[in-house]
């Protein structure tokens, strides 16, 4: 009678679980968040506890739910309850139960599964769900039945609970026997969670840290649930997907479709990151937005936030010009202006990169100008006369440039004046007066020649004529007709293309420039020959008239005194002039030398600072003087590096130390200006990494961190002491020095 009062229970049950799960399909039209929870077989475990009302004293559990791969996975799976051996009687309503509990926040609309059981005097196997009333039954059974049926239930509203019970099923004074024993068992349990709470998700990194952005991006994200746990991240720009991160879920494919492991499968917190290229993008703004899954697909997002892409350079900067023009001027000070070009959608003009350069190595290295929508920059400066090189490109707010979009125009600055001397007083034109204007920089532009008799303190002006040749220029004028008797002063003035004026009342040889006019006009001998001079100065094979030597070395002048013909003329003295450089100590050198039987002459000059050379010949009454217009002879700063240690780590500090030479010219009062230099292999071209500047004795110290070297690298290094104004050196270079880097 009692086996039929369990089957009798167990089609009650089945029936009630038939009414529930079409309640559950009504329900399941309501969209709600729901995930499948595999238990105790497919080779899953069981996430779910046991307890025994009695203590333990009279039920035991057994569980086997994942079988050796490759046998069959519900072969004898099963997670039991089972009486206790030795054990006559149990009190009524005591039990045994496996529970699962839907994580806080979820309850359980569906549960699925098999059950199978052994019971006898009055033992019950029970399922049901667990609310505020204690178990609510959905099928019970109190009759052995050892096969393995399906079983289904679904709830209109979440259950927290679900348990299977093996049950004294008598009233709390009454007992059921233990003899035999009785055992319940489940197995294949699919538990359905509704989870309809909406994950949150935030964001930071530079991706979403706000202003103008290209290249590789990195951005920081996180989530955080109440219910199943985070199952995804995802990154979308303006929809598109950028980035999707699955977290570690207990989670198995079981018939085509992810089911939870766990009632609570993933973690409530999680966070990642990932690196997004923006180059994917067009220039301009773009929508940013992270979402976070849980494992129910509710999806939380940020707001979605306006991020700027920019991965292109500005175009060149337009009609690049200098303020007052691009001619030569004395004065060191440039002002450049330009016309940006239209960026569109892409990031503003923020500034400006620019480098001079020059020759003997000169170089700024690079120099950037910020500043929003800048077109110009000002007080620009070279550091001695010469032509140099302005390049300018731009970079926008994003940080995008392009060197070789760079526009140049020429820098042309001198503040030396024109070097002008008298020739002698040729017999072939002896009525004519010529002065010769040497300038190497911008050139011999106008010039004037007075005369005045002996005296007589009034200067008149002669016709001038000025004759521009290669390299310099000439002054000719004509005797005025009718000169009194006497003996005549001549002064020459003469300025150059910058407005640099100088004016002379001598000869090349520094004899003053004086002619006797006698009754007949200008006394000169008979048959007088003109003469011409060939100079060049030389050092280690190398012949020029402008010459660049290391420190210290001697270099030397050599030379020919040639006739009208090209015949070499022997025997004759001439006079050598050097003039220091500015900011040099001392007073010009006279010396002579005495041409050889092929008119050919030498002298060594010593070692000291740069300086100019001009060679005379005074002449005498069968030949007429000549000038050879000065030649330059530059000499490089002396200078030695050292740096302590020579191996060193990245992140670590060099100290870079030494010393400069000046033989003959004081060091300038703020000190030499000195500029460390690495050697670039794939340019093949010398960079600065800072400059610094010397005490009043020459010595320097500067220390360099190596910030960004990776790996093994051997950077070859040198100080450069630059071109300053009244420093009269040439740029010059240290011996390099190797330092060894381990990143």
């Amino acid at each position: 009678m009692s086996g039929a009062r369990g089957g009798f229970g167990r089609i009650l049950a089945m029936g009630v679980a038939l009414a529930l799960a079409l309640l559950l399909l009504a329900a399941k039209e309501a969209s709600a968040g729901k995930y499948a929870v595999a238990q105790c077989g497919w080779y899953v475990g069981a996430d779910a506890g046991w307890a025994d009302t009695t203590g333990g004293a009279k039920f035991h559990q057994d569980s086997w739910c994942v079988p050796p791969v490759g046998q069959d996975p519900f072969d004898g799976v099963h997670l039991k309850s089972l009486t206790r051996d030795g054990q006559a009687i149990v009190s009524g309503t005591r039990y045994a139960r496996w529970r699962w509990e839907a994580p806080v926040g979820t309850g359980i609309t569906q549960v699925r599964g098999s059950w199978w059981h052994a019971l006898h005097d009055g033992i019950e196997q029970r399922l049901g769900t667990v609310g505020t009333n204690g178990l609510e039954a959905f099928a019970a059974a109190s009759a052995t039945d050892t096969t393995p049926r399906e079983f289904v239930a679904g709830f209109a509203t979440p259950r927290p609970a679900f348990e299977d019970r093996l049950l004294c099923a008598r009233a709390e004074g009454k007992w059921c026997s233990l003899e035999p024993g009785s055992w319940s068992a489940i197995r294949a349990l699919t538990l359905t969670v509704e989870d309809d709470l909406v994950p949150s998700a935030g964001m930071n990194g530079p991706l979403a840290a706000g202003g103008w952005l290209r290249g590789s991006q990195a951005l920081s994200f996180w989530g955080w649930d109440v219910g199943g746990g985070l199952r995804f991240g995802e990154t979308t720009i303006d929809g598109a997907r950028v980035d999707l991160t699955e977290y570690a879920c207990a989670k198995a494919t079981i018939s085509g479709e992810w089911r939870a492991t766990r009632m609570r499968p993933c973690a409530l917190t999680a966070s990642g990151s990932a690196t997004v290229d923006t180059a994917r993008f067009s220039d301009g703004p773009h929508l940013l937005r992270h979402c976070s899954t849980d494992f129910a697909s509710n999806t939380g997002c940020t707001p979605e936030q306006t991020v700027y892409v920019d991965n292109n350079p500005p175009a060149h900067p337009r009609n690049l010009v200098l303020s007052g023009g691009d001619s030569w001027r004395r004065t060191d000070d440039f002002d450049a202006t330009w016309q940006n070009p239209d960026q569109g959608a892409a990031s503003p003009i923020a500034g400006a990169s620019w480098r001079i350069t020059g020759t003997d190595g000169y170089d700024t290295g690079l120099r950037y100008a910020a500043g929003r929508g800048l077109a110009g920059l000002s007080d620009l400066t070279v550091p001695h006369a010469g032509t140099y090189t302005l390049s300018v490109w731009l970079r926008d707010e994003a940080g995008n440039e392009a060197p070789p979009s760079a526009v140049s125009l020429s820098l042309r600055f001198d503040d030396l004046p024109p070097s002008v001397a008298f020739e002698p007083i040729s017999d072939e034109a002896p009525d004519r007066v010529v002065a010769q204007v040497a300038d190497a920089d911008s050139g011999p532009a106008s010039g004037q020649l007075y005369c005045r008799r002996a005296g007589k303190s009034t200067w008149r002006e002669l016709p001038t004529k000025f004759e521009p040749g290669a390299g310099g220029g000439g002054l000719t004028a004509q005797l005025p007709p009718g000169l009194t008797p006497g003996t005549y002063f001549f002064r020459a003035e003469a300025t150059d293309g910058a407005g640099n004026s100088a004016s002379t009342t001598r000869r090349g040889d520094g004899s003053e420039m004086t002619v006797r006019v006698g009754r007949h006009g200008v006394r000169r001998g008979k048959g007088a020959r003109r003469t011409r001079i060939f100079a060049r100065l030389s050092w280690h094979g190398r012949s020029r008239s402008r010459l660049t030597v290391p420190f210290g070395a001697t270099a030397t002048l050599s030379g020919r005194l040639l006739d009208s013909r090209g015949r070499g003329i022997a025997g004759r003295r001439l006079r050598v002039v050097s003039r220091l450089s500015r900011g040099a100590l001392g007073a010009p050198r006279f010396d002579s030398v005495t041409t050889g039987r092929h008119g050919s002459f030498g002298l060594s000059l010593a070692a000291g600072p740069s300086r100019r050379i001009a060679v005379a010949f005074r002449g005498e009454r069968r030949l007429d003087g000549s000038f050879r217009a000065p030649l330059s002879l530059r000499v490089r700063s002396g200078v030695e590096l050292r740096a302590m240690p020579e191996s060193l780590h990245t992140g670590e500090t060099v100290d870079f130390s030494g010393h400069v030479r000046g033989s003959g010219a004081p060091l300038p009062r703020r000190g030499k200006l000195i500029a460390i230099q690495y050697f670039e292999q794939a340019a093949r071209r010398w960079r600065p990494i800072l400059v610094t500047r010397t005490d009043p004795s020459g010595h320097f110290r500067a220390p360099y961190r190596f910030r960004y070297v990776s790996g093994a690298a051997s950077i070859r290094l040198r100080a450069a002491a630059l071109a300053e104004e009244r420093w009269p050196y040439a740029p010059g270079f240290s011996a390099p020095v190797t330092v060894q880097v381990t990143g």
